[in-house]
């Protein structure tokens, strides 16, 4: 193996993504820089473009990885294979909230919006395609126990994501809540968990007796 290999391998990724986010808490993703991150990080520059080609390849590992506690959290590896309807929609539920709450989403959210712009209308982010892998499973899990409808699981899991990004992204301002615990902020979730459950439950299934 060549010394760069060897380097490029023994770069502390988890200990560069920490300090990028502690850089993106404070100051937002379009103003992150690598000198920046290299100097918060203690690493050099040249070791930091050895892993990353650039801030946005940074970034996007640190969006899949806090994607990745989210998703753990409201849909841990051994709930995916859901029992109920209700229990699946129950864990879809707790991704929107999970993703309201998250201090780096809610960061970008208020210091750099512009930032989400081209991941909403141009192309389609690492993140994205995780959570998208993540509810095809899920709802495939679903399928396979009789308590999501027969479908295509991707274009369902596309169909949800659309839907819940809007109650991530929106939802707070569209009820004119104050803040996160507003309970304007439950009932609006509530009519969320009705409408995923009429998307998904099999036309036969009492999808919330079925809990």
């Amino acid at each position: 193996m060549s010394s760069d290999a060897k380097a490029a391998n023994a770069i502390p990724e988890q200990q560069i993504l920490d300090s990028a986010y502690q850089l993106l808490l404070a100051h937002g993703p379009l103003r992150l820089t690598m000198a920046d991150l290299a100097r918060r990080s203690g690493v050099s520059r040249t070791t930091l473009y050895r892993r990353w080609g650039s801030v946005d390849e940074v970034l996007a590992a640190l969006l899949v990885r806090a994607c990745a506690r989210v998703v753990e959290e409201a849909l841990p590896d051994e709930g995916r294979g859901a029992r109920s309807t209700a229990r699946l929609v129950d864990g879809i539920v707790g991704l929107v909230r999970g993703f309201r709450r998250d201090p780096l989403l809610r960061s970008i959210i208020e210091i750099d919006p512009d930032y989400l712009t081209p991941y909403l209308v141009r192309e389609r982010s690492a993140s994205a395609d995780y959570q998208l892998a993540t509810l095809e499973a899920a709802l495939d899990h679903g399928m396979a126990a009789g308590v999501v409808r027969r479908a295509d699981p991707q274009l369902l899991a596309r169909s949800v994501l659309l839907v819940i990004r809007s109650f991530i992204l929106t939802g707070q301002v569209f009820v004119g809540a104050a803040d996160l615990d507003d309970p304007e902020m439950d009932r609006l979730d509530a009519e969320l968990r009705r409408m995923i459950t009429a998307y998904l439950a099999p036309p036969a299934l009492d999808a919330w007796a079925a809990a």
